[in-house]
């Protein structure tokens, strides 16, 4: 597929989208990808079994691909692991690589507090637990009833004991100031970036629904800052490419605080991500978020900035 065939599939399904993301993006590798079916991807869980040995029996029946962001990371083909022992058991977690990104930029270490201000379906947290050896705290928020079930199933499965489940606005956090070494807002977003997983997101995207968004990731990420101790590490992250919902949220923060902009080092390709964009202009510490396309690392897209309160 070319990528004038890739537009002419895209635009059956959501015209608009398109129109839009040739303004983001307008490379015909872009929109190849973003046709393209993604590629399954799984973390291998160590609260339920040494890495050596889960990943030996593992390639005993897949072909395994690692991750270079994530050591517990590997791209799957040869079957679906969806049936397999291993996932029933939480040995390993169904996550998309990108997706991995977050976590491994928070850095948490056993024995911190920590928060995940929109947790469900689990992925993020039980990473999170995963690399605190299930020593500490974490508080696994989720707002929506509907998800709750799953994130309690997901961190039960994958053998999570720290975590203590929450159901509330996110916004609320700001009343719980200086409390956590680490939060993670992986906050609700338009999931342009999830197009590859199914063209269903590509079916509800909208320019409205983004502007929404917006607006509420901007209170959002002002409460996860609030409720974050002094020294510690707040990681914002999206699986969307809409630079409202990215950099100029960051932007939102580092002009109402004292927040710091952390470069991520990760070895992985990216986009610079936009200090102007549509006549609005955003401070250049927007330069050391990560801002991935779809094509650059095969994966979805996402968005990953790491800030520090001084």
């Amino acid at each position: 597929m070319n990528g004038e065939e890739a537009r002419r599939v895209l635009r059956e399904i959501n015209r608009k989208f398109v129109e839009r993301y040739e303004r983001i993006d307008g490379s015909d590798e872009f929109f190849i990808y973003t046709a393209r079916r993604l590629r399954q991807s799984i973390r291998i869980n160590t609260l339920k079994a040494e890495f050596e040995v889960a990943l030996e029996n593992l390639r005993r029946r897949f072909e395994l691909e690692p991750v270079p962001w994530c050591r517990e990371g590997f791209w799957v083909s040869g079957g679906r692991v969806s049936t397999t022992l291993e996932h029933a058991l939480g040995v390993v977690f169904i996550q998309e690589a990108a997706s991995m990104l977050p976590v491994v930029a928070l850095e948490v270490e056993p024995g911190m507090k920590v928060l995940d201000v929109a947790a469900a379906p689990g992925g993020k947290s039980t990473q999170i637990a995963q690399y605190m050896g299930n020593r500490g705290c974490l508080v696994a928020n989720e707002p929506r009833t509907k998800r709750l079930s799953v994130l309690a199933a997901n961190l039960q499965r994958c053998g999570v004991l720290i975590a203590r489940v929450t159901q509330m606005d996110g916004r609320r956090f700001a009343e719980f100031p200086e409390r956590f070494d680490r939060v993670l807002l992986d906050a609700p977003c338009s999931n342009a970036g999830m197009v590859r997983k199914s063209y269903r997101y590509l079916q509800a995207w909208g320019r409205r629904r983004a502007k929404k968004l917006s607006k509420l990731q901007k209170q959002l990420i002002l409460a996860a800052y609030r409720a974050l101790k002094p020294g510690g590490v707040l990681v914002y992250s999206t699986c969307t490419l809409e630079p409202i919902e990215n950099e100029e949220v960051v932007d939102h923060l580092l002009r109402c605080t004292d927040a710091e902009v952390e470069a991520v080092q990760l070895p992985l390709r990216s986009h610079p991500p936009f200090e102007e964009f549509e006549g609005r202009s955003y401070t250049s510490e927007v330069r050391k978020c990560l801002r991935i396309h779809p094509q650059d690392n095969d994966t979805e897209g996402f968005f990953v900035a790491r800030l520090r309160k001084p």
